[in-house]
C-alpha cells in the first residue's frame, strides 16, 4: 500500500480515539474519508450525519428472505468512526464505507452458521481475548480494560495514541494469526477476505483521482497490518464471494444493548461512563470526570433511599485517585472508581451499590432518527402510528405502564379522540400478533373480558429489529398482522389455535381474517375429540362474546360456535379422564375452563349437560380419582352435592380399603378448589382424620406424599384454619395445636421427611 496513504487504527467504541482521530483529521485535512463498514452502506452516510439524529443508533443489514440473518454496526455519539462521519459531512468531504457489502457478510454468516463453527469460534474468541488479558497483566494491571482506560484513553498527548495502539494490535496479530489459522480456519480467512476488500476500495479512491496523502484510511486497530500489506481483491474474486438477497436500515440504538455486558461483543461495559468521558475531554476538563460519575452514582443512591452525602462523594474521589496513584496511573481507572464506591458508599458491601453502578455505567439512553430517514415501509408505518395514537413518549427504555379504556369517550368532540384507547389498543395487540415486544399485556384475566387493559410499554433495539423483520410480512402493521395470523391459520389442525385466531383478528380488527379463521374453526370442530382442545377454544370465543360491540365487531356468528363447541366439551369429559395424572393436570384447566364459561355464557350454553357429566365423573370408582374429586368439589359449590353426600364420599373414597395414593389424590382433586368452602365442612376434616389412623406405615407414608402436596397449596391462613379443626377433633385444643404445628421442625422430624423424600412408591 502507498506509503503516503494516512491510515488511523481505532477502537470502535472509545473516546480517546475520537478525541485523537480528530485532530489527526484537522491536521491532515483531507479530501476522502474511508472507514470501515459496509460498503453498500455509504449512501446511509448523509443520513448518519443529518441533524436530529441522536446516537446511539446502529446500521442493520437484514436479509429479505426466511430465515433472517442480521449484522449490526452500532455507533455511540464517542464512536470515532461516527465523529468522522460528522466531521467530513461537515466539511463536505467525500466519505465512504469500504468493508466487505453487508450482502456477502450476511452470505458467509450464513454459511458459518450452517458449518456450525460457533463452538470453534468462542474457544478461539477466548484465546484472543486472554492476549489481551495477559498483556495487561505484564504491566501489573487488573484487566485489559482498565490498561486500556489507564495507557490509552486518560493519555491526551498527541501522537501517542495512534502509534502506541498501532504497534500493540501489531503485537497481538502477530500472536494470533498462526492460532487463528489452526483453531477457526473460518476466522483467518475471513479477515483477509476483508481487508483485501477495504484494500480494493482504497485504491479505488486513488484511482478516481484522490492523492495517497489526501486520503484518511480509518479502520479497526487490528487491520492496519493487514492494509498496509495491499493485496487488493480483484473484478474476479469479488465475484465469486456468495451473496444473500438484503438490504440495510437505519435504527435508534441503546446503550444496554451497546454493553458488552449484555453480549454485544465489541462493546464496553459501561457507554454511559465513557459517554461522560468524551464529554469531559471536548470540554478539556478530563480530570473531573471521576467526581462527575461518583456525584451521579451518589444522586442514584439518594434515589434509592440511601445516605449518600457530598462528603462521602468527596471520599471516594480521594479514594479513587490513591488507588489509581498505587497503580501508577495518572487518573482514575473506572476499576478505581468501582472500589471506592463499594467502600465509601457500601461499607465495603458490593450488592447494597450494584445498581446504582449499573445505572451510571450503562445508562437508559435511547437514540433516535429525524423522521423519514432510512426506513423501512414498517418502520414508517410504526413511527406514524405512534405519532397518531400518541403514544412517543413511550419509546423509551424505561417500562412505562399504559391503562386503556375501551369504551368512547363521550366527552371529546372528535372520532379519533373518542375511540382513542380502542384505536391504542388494536394498535399493540397487532404488535403482539407480530412478536413486536414493544407492549407487554398485563394482568390478563381468564376469567372475563373487560372494557379495560393495562399494558407495559418498554422500546429496545430488539423492538427496531422486530419490526424490520415484520416488513417481510407486509408493508403495513396491519397488512403484517394479517399476513402472520394467515400463515397460522394454513397451519391449523385443533380447534384451540383457529379459535385464539378468531380472538386475536378480532383485538387486530382484522375482518378478513375473522371470517376465514371462523370457517377453519367450522371445519375442525366436525373432527374435534380432545376435551381440552375443545374447552379452551370455547374459552376464546367466550372471552370475545363478553366484548359485546366494544370493539366494533360483529360477533353474533360466534354464539352457535361457542354452543357446539361447549355442547362437545361436555360430552368428551368422562371419556378424557380415563387418564394417568400427569395428563389429569391438562384436563383440570380445561375443567376450570368449562366451569368459567358456565357462569358467565349461562343463559346461551348448555350448563344442565355439563353439570350431568360432571355428577357422572364425579361418582365414578374407575376414573382418575383426581379429577374425581375435582368433579365433586364442583358439585359442592353448586349445591348439587349435600353435607351427608359428602360425608358419604369422603367416607367411600378415604376407606381403608381402598389404595392409599387413590384416596390422597382423590382429596387434592378435591381441596383444589374452593377451599374456604371445605375448611367449614367439619365432617369431612373427621373421615380425613379417621382414614390417617387407619392406615399402615407403608399406606401412610404413600398417602402422606399426595397429601402433603394437596396442603401446599394452601394458604398460611388456611393451613392455620385445619390446624384449629384439628385440634378441636383431637380435644388437643384449636390454638394450642395451631401453634404446635407451626413450630420448627426437629432434626428427627426432619429426617422423617428426607424419608419421605426417598419413598419407593414402586414397593
Amino acid at each position: 500500500m502507498n506509503e503516503k496513504l494516512n491510515i488511523f487504527g481505532v477502537r470502535h467504541l472509545s473516546p480517546g480515539a475520537s478525541y485523537h482521530l480528530i485532530k489527526y483529521l484537522e491536521e491532515k485535512k483531507p479530501k476522502c474519508i474511508l472507514i470501515e463498514g459496509p460498503s453498500d452502506a455509504t449512501e446511509l452516510i448523509p443520513h448518519m450525519a443529518q441533524k436530529g439524529v441522536k446516537p446511539p443508533i446502529a446500521m442493520l443489514g437484514y436479509t429479505t428472505e426466511l430465515p433472517i440473518e442480521t449484522v449490526l454496526y452500532p455507533f455511540a455519539a464517542y464512536s470515532p468512526e461516527y465523529q468522522a462521519i460528522c466531521w467530513g459531512m461537515k466539511k463536505k468531504l467525500d466519505v465512504r464505507f469500504i468493508d466487505l457489502p453487508s450482502d456477502i457478510m450476511l452470505k458467509l454468516r450464513q454459511e458459518r452458521n450452517r458449518e456450525g463453527t460457533d463452538e470453534m469460534a468462542v474457544d478461539f474468541y477466548a484465546y484472543h481475548n486472554g492476549l489481551y488479558d495477559k498483556l495487561a497483566t505484564q504491566y501489573e494491571d487488573t484487566d485489559y480494560e482498565s490498561y486500556w482506560e489507564r495507557n490509552f484513553e486518560h493519555n491526551l498527548n498527541e501522537g501517542v495514541f495512534r502509534d502506541g495502539l498501532s504497534y500493540q494490535s501489531t503485537q497481538i496479530r502477530e500472536m494470533v494469526v498462526e492460532k487463528e489459522y489452526e483453531a477457526v480456519p473460518y476466522d483467518f480467512s475471513y479477515n483477509l477476505i476483508r481487508e483485501s476488500h477495504m484494500c480494493r476500495e482504497i485504491e479505488r479512491a486513488i484511482s478516481e483521482g484522490f492523492a495517497p496523502q489526501d486520503i484518511v484510511v480509518i479502520v479497526g486497530a487490528y487491520h492496519v497490518s493487514g492494509i498496509h500489506s495491499g493485496l487488493a481483491m480483484t473484478d474476479s474474486e469479488l465475484n465469486k464471494l456468495p451473496r444473500a438477497t438484503s438490504q440495510l436500515t437505519l435504527m435508534p440504538y441503546s446503550y444496554l444493548r451497546l454493553s458488552s455486558r449484555t453480549g454485544y461483543g465489541a462493546g464496553n461495559k459501561a457507554p454511559y461512563y465513557f459517554d461522560l468521558m468524551w464529554k469531559a475531554m471536548q470540554e478539556e476538563r478530563l480530570e473531573d470526570l471521576s467526581a462527575i460519575y461518583l456525584s451521579k452514582v451518589a444522586k442514584e443512591l439518594r434515589k434509592r433511599g440511601d445516605n449518600a452525602s457530598s462528603a462521602s462523594v468527596i471520599e471516594a474521589v480521594r479514594l479513587s485517585n490513591a488507588l489509581t496513584s498505587m497503580r501508577q496511573g495518572s487518573l482514575p481507572v473506572l476499576r478505581d472508581l468501582h472500589d471506592a464506591i463499594v467502600t465509601c458508599f457500601g461499607g465495603g458491601d458490593l450488592p447494597s451499590v450494584a445498581e446504582a453502578i449499573n445505572m451510571v455505567d450503562i445508562g437508559t439512553a435511547i437514540g433516535s432518527l429525524p423522521e423519514g430517514v432510512s426506513q423501512t415501509p414498517v418502520q414508517e408505518d410504526m413511527n406514524q402510528e405512534l405519532k397518531r395514537l400518541k403514544l412517543t413518549n413511550y419509546k423509551s427504555a424505561v417500562a412505562q405502564e399504559l391503562t386503556l379504556d375501551l369504551r368512547e369517550n363521550l366527552k371529546v368532540k372528535t372520532k379519533e379522540a373518542a375511540f382513542i384507547d380502542l384505536n391504542r389498543s388494536t394498535f399493540l395487540h397487532r404488535l403482539k400478533v407480530l412478536g413486536i415486544h414493544f407492549a407487554e399485556q398485563a394482568r390478563v384475566s381468564q376469567d372475563s373480558a373487560t372494557w379495560s387493559e393495562k399494558w407495559i410499554l418498554q422500546w429496545t433495539p430488539e423492538v427496531e429489529i422486530e419490526i424490520v423483520e415484520a416488513n417481510l410480512k407486509g408493508e403495513t402493521l396491519e397488512i403484517a398482522a394479517a399476513y402472520q395470523l394467515k400463515e397460522q391459520l394454513n397451519e391449523c389442525t385443533d380447534v384451540s389455535p383457529a379459535a385464539k385466531i378468531i380472538r386475536q383478528a378480532c383485538e387486530c380488527h382484522l375482518t378478513n381474517i375473522f371470517d376465514n379463521a371462523l370457517s377453519t374453526l367450522q371445519r375442525l370442530l366436525v373432527d374435534s375429540n380432545s376435551f381440552s382442545e375443545t374447552a379452551n377454544a370455547a374459552h376464546e370465543l367466550s372471552v370475545l362474546i363478553q366484548y359485546g360491540d366494544l370493539r366494533q365487531f360483529d360477533l353474533e356468528p360466534l354464539v352457535p360456535i361457542l354452543q357446539q363447541l361447549f355442547l362437545r366439551s361436555s360430552l368428551l369429559l368422562v371419556d378424557a379422564a380415563s387418564c394417568d395424572d400427569k395428563a389429569a393436570a391438562g384436563v383440570v384447566q380445561a375443567i376450570n375452563v368449562m366451569e368459567i364459561i358456565s357462569q358467565q355464557q349461562y343463559d346461551v350454553v348448555d350448563v344442565e349437560t355439563w353439570q350431568k357429566e360432571l355428577s357422572t365423573l364425579a361418582w365414578r370408582d374407575d376414573l382418575n380419582t383426581k379429577l374425581s374429586g375435582v368433579a365433586f368439589s364442583i358439585l359442592l359449590e353448586h349445591n348439587l352435592a349435600d353435607e351427608d353426600d359428602c360425608a358419604k364420599e369422603v367416607s367411600r373414597r378415604l376407606s381403608p380399603g381402598v389404595p392409599a395414593d387413590l384416596g390422597a389424590g382423590w382429596f387434592e382433586g378435591l381441596s383444589g378448589r374452593n377451599r374456604y368452602a371445605l375448611l367449614s365442612r367439619v365432617s369431612l376434616w373427621k373421615e380425613l382424620d379417621k382414614y390417617v389412623h387407619q392406615l399402615d406405615d407403608d399406606e401412610f407414608f404413600r398417602s402422606v406424599v399426595f397429601l402433603r402436596r394437596a396442603f401446599g397449596e394452601f394458604e398460611p391462613n388456611q393451613k392455620n384454619s385445619i390446624a384449629e379443626l384439628l385440634g378441636d377433633i383431637w380435644g388437643t385444643g384449636a390454638e394450642a395445636t395451631a401453634e404446635a404445628l407451626q413450630t420448627e421442625l426437629t432434626e428427627s422430624e426432619t429426617a422423617k421427611l428426607d424419608e419421605l423424600n426417598d419413598f419407593d412408591f414402586e414397593f
